[in-house]
């Protein structure tokens, strides 16, 4: 259709009403939408006003259905406009949802290539673009992702031209010669408020913030909370971002300081997305703005380039999850269903990177009626088991990688809701996940103390000290494996050489109220090493706690013993308990030198060849 040679005679040739360009599209034809904000609202409400189509095929990416192209809910069309949808999203209408069959799940990195190989042909694109510049060249704005790959693709493009489009910089530019029909209409852009707040996704935030060290380059999903986001990343230096979607929070954090873009590895000083979702503050942001690009999909989306980054985080919003680790689809609290996208794109590139993916998941549904956590999927896979492995919900996190399917199930059962941890337990052991033998503790319904986790330096090495955990079975036992002969008989009081998990378990199985074991740990989350625990166990008849330490041989004499004793003590006051009492041999100064630490007047007393020492919470040392 060109008919000069310069780009704006042929940009006036093109010019058409919304209604006159329509008249273009044949019965039969497969027709591109422009995705989410980006969608072009004229021309799609051009399209659902105009009739006599026979067997067109919508295909689109994420719509927010603000436009009124209902298709398919309108059952009188349904012979004329079907629909091919590779993610529904927040869909506004309920009969949208119901069309499940209209999916296509594809990982969002390889639907580029779907168009550009012709394997599903686009006959005609809309889309929405800037104005063009002196050079004759229009951005996709905020929605480049797999549109530009439909556009240059597609035999007919059909561009509403709209000023309120930011121009953004990146590879998101079409020339006006690459498009067939111009229709110059300005409207204002799709916009996505706030979130709507839940405090189980506040608290996720305060677990993630410890997984995310600083310098790190992160991607995440929709589906988090503003407030969410900020607990998370708001104390965090020199971040960098490449995600799919920029949105608000993203934007905030830049203007915190907390956004740098400076360490990233990869595209250094660039904030790099495929789209953004957001508020007119945004896209004001976005406009012209040099440290933004935004790539198509098939550059953001492709685990290679994911992997270039440093510390690579993917964080994305799971809807269910079953005991083995399957995860059923992302989402954000207020879809109905979606497709595939691009969280398995982005974990796999976080992994390749030896970076972290991290999943979300809210314990229950909104009424709190269902357990997110399951025991068996009964809905499609989204994620399968081996590519998961940070999994965070209210109530805790637990790091999947590596762990066999038992430790999957006890650290699932872990981070579920109390009210389903006795179910989920009972299915595990029917599914054979969990020994025959295992019964269910108390410790299984206790909720886990975050406020108790801290992580301090010791001599140079970083020291996790935090609650013991179900899963920490393993790492208990090797911990007094290891122990010197010598601080085995001064811990239990007699030669030990096997430390089996039924004389163990009241150390992780725990209610962390009446008994409560602490930990130090080195090393990585999920395979960090014990180098000490301390316990307290009730004694119901005194309301007097017990307390018992072992502190590994490379550790001791760093004060360790005296961070536990002041965690435990801390804890006991808190959940009630009256006071601290310990059963130590007279020769075991160290131990007598610990509990003596403490602010509170000590009794002693010797029984047969022990010592006892006790203190009240509420008598302190003058």
């Amino acid at each position: 259709m060109i008919i000069s040679n310069y780009w704006a005679d042929n940009y006036v040739e093109k010019q058409r009403a919304a209604k006159e360009a329509m008249k273009l599209l044949r019965p039969g034809q497969r027709v591109f939408i422009g995705s989410s904000c980006g969608e072009p609202q004229h021309l799609v409400k051009a399209l659902s006003e105009t009739s006599g189509y026979t067997d067109l095929e919508i295909v689109r990416l994420l719509t927010l259905e603000n436009a009124p192209l209902t298709l398919t809910a309108n059952k009188a069309m349904s012979h004329s406009l079907n629909i091919r949808s590779f993610y529904l999203g927040s869909a506004g209408t309920k009969a949208l949802a119901e069309n499940m069959r209209f999916i296509t799940p594809m990982n969002l990195s390889e639907i580029p290539r779907l168009f550009k190989t012709h394997r599903l042909p686009i006959h005609a694109a809309l889309i929405q673009v800037t104005p063009p510049d002196d050079f004759g060249w229009m951005s996709l704005g905020v929605s480049v992702d797999i549109t530009m790959a439909a556009a240059l693709s597609a035999d007919v493009v059909i561009a509403q031209v709209n000023s309120n489009m930011p121009r953004v910089l990146g590879q998101s530019f079409i020339h006006v010669n690459d498009v067939d029909v111009i229709v110059e209409h300005d409207e204002d852009l799709l916009t996505f408020g706030k979130a709507p707040e839940l405090e189980a996704a506040n608290t996720i935030g305060r677990q993630i913030a410890r997984l995310i060290e600083d310098g790190s380059t992160i991607q995440i999903g929709l589906g988090t909370t503003s407030e969410s986001s900020l607990l998370a990343f708001s104390d965090k230096n020199d971040l960098g971002v490449h995600t799919r979607y920029l949105t608000d929070d993203l934007m905030h954090l830049v203007s915190k300081g907390v956004i740098t873009n400076r360490k990233k590895g990869f595209n250094d000083g660039k904030l790099v997305a495929s789209g953004a979702i957001g508020t007119q503050m945004l896209y004001e942001y976005l406009d012209d703005n040099p440290s933004i690009e935004f790539h198509p999909s098939d550059y953001v989306n492709d685990p290679g380039v994911i992997a270039r980054h440093n510390k690579m985080v993917a964080m994305n919003v799971a809807m269910v999850m079953d005991l083995t680790g399957q995860v059923s689809a992302d989402a954000v609290p207020f879809n109905y269903f979606s497709g595939i996208t691009g969280m398995v794109d982005f974990m796999r590139g976080a992994a390749r990177s030896e970076g972290k993916s991290i999943l979300m998941l809210t314990s229950t549904s909104l009424d709190g009626k269902k357990s997110r956590i399951v025991p068996k999927l009964d809905t499609a896979v989204v994620v399968p088991r081996g590519d998961v492995q940070y999994v965070v919900t209210e109530y805790g996190a637990f790091n999947m990688f590596g762990k066999s399917l038992q430790e999957r199930a006890m650290g699932m059962i872990s981070i579920a809701h109390p009210d389903f941890r006795d179910e989920l337990f009972f299915e595990a052991k029917k599914m054979g996940l969990l020994a025959a033998e295992r019964t269910l503790k108390e410790s299984l319904l206790g909720v886990y103390p975050v406020k108790l986790e801290e992580e301090m330096n010791i001599d140079g090495e970083t020291v996790t000290i935090r609650p013991a955990k179900p899963v920490d079975e393993r790492r208990i036992q090797e911990h007094f494996y290891t122990l010197d002969k010598d601080d085995v008989i001064a811990r239990f009081f007699h030669e030990k050489t096997a430390f089996v998990r039924d004389d163990m378990e009241v150390m992780f199985q725990v209610d962390y109220v009446k008994d409560l074991t602490i930990l130090a740990l080195i090393g990585e989350f999920g395979f960090g090493k014990v180098v000490g625990v301390g316990n307290y166990l009730l004694n119901p008849s005194n309301n007097m706690a017990e307390v018992a330490f072992s502190i590994s041989r490379d550790f001791q004499g760093k004060r360790l013993g005296r961070i536990l004793m002041k965690k435990l003590s801390e804890a006991a006051m808190e959940n009630g308990i009256s006071g601290l009492f310990a059963l130590t041999s007279p020769t075991n100064k160290g131990m007598i030198r610990l509990f003596k630490s403490l602010p509170y007047k000590v009794k002693t007393r010797f029984e047969e060849d022990m010592v006892v020492l006790m203190c009240s919470f509420d008598e302190m040392e003058e």
